[in-house]
């Protein structure tokens, strides 16, 4: 199974397509078709037929607005500000000082 560089709730951008330039949160992978849905970009109008399956019999069916997957290779991966810092660089803040250990 092939490697994508994105994974589910991944900051990324397009970089191509009709919805050039958005930003969004990666909802669903897909690495065997090499494909990510990603929040607000590609949407599409999925249309449902009618039916009684609803809680108590309810009418469920329609025009319903939906995200498409896009192919992985039109997403750039954005850095993340959220994370927390890496322990690294306060690790190499304590050696700076001279003490022995």
């Amino acid at each position: 199974m092939p490697k994508l560089h994105v994974k589910k709730g991944d900051l990324v951008q397009v970089i191509a397509g009709k919805d050039k330039g958005a930003k969004g949160r990666v909802i669903a992978a897909y690495p065997r078709e090499d494909r990510v849905v990603v929040e607000g970009v590609n949407m599409i109008k999925k249309h449902s037929k009618e039916t009684l399956q609803g809680p108590r019999g309810a009418k469920t069916g329609g025009v319903q607005t939906m995200e498409a997957p896009i192919h992985v290779s039109n997403v750039k991966k954005l850095k993340d500000d959220e994370k927390p810092a890496e322990k690294k660089a306060e690790k190499k803040a304590d050696d700076k000082t001279g003490e022995d250990n």
